[in-house]
């Protein structure tokens, strides 16, 4: 359950993200308000999870995947470049999020 609940987590945590790019320094209202909302989320789920998982892996993989899900969706959204550096950089967060995954037995 703490796995899922984490991927819930790293959901809000991509949102939050691309809404914040959305909000324009918080003076739109409406991302502004999408973007307070997906960051409580993001923290209220991770918090479920943490009930189970070791802080470091679930906080690192929260951030890590979120991470990448925020550059995905971004080159989708925003146009931004994928270069070859950040895909190197993708398979370093992806191998790490997996390792801990196997270090912490869940």
């Amino acid at each position: 359950m703490a796995w899922l609940f984490l991927s819930i987590a790293i959901v809000f945590e991509i949102a939050f993200a691309l809404g914040t790019n959305a909000t324009q320094g918080f003076t739109k209202l409406w991302p502004s308000v999408f973007t307070l909302l997906a960051a409580s989320g993001g923290i209220f789920t991770l918090s479920l999870a943490l009930r189970t998982l070791d802080v470091s892996v679930g906080y690192t993989v929260w951030t890590g995947i979120g991470s990448i899900g925020t550059v995905i969706f971004s080159a989708i959204i925003f146009k931004e470049k994928i270069t070859p550096a950040k895909l190197a950089s993708f398979a370093a967060i992806i191998g790490g999020a997996l390792i801990l995954k196997l270090a912490a037995g869940a």
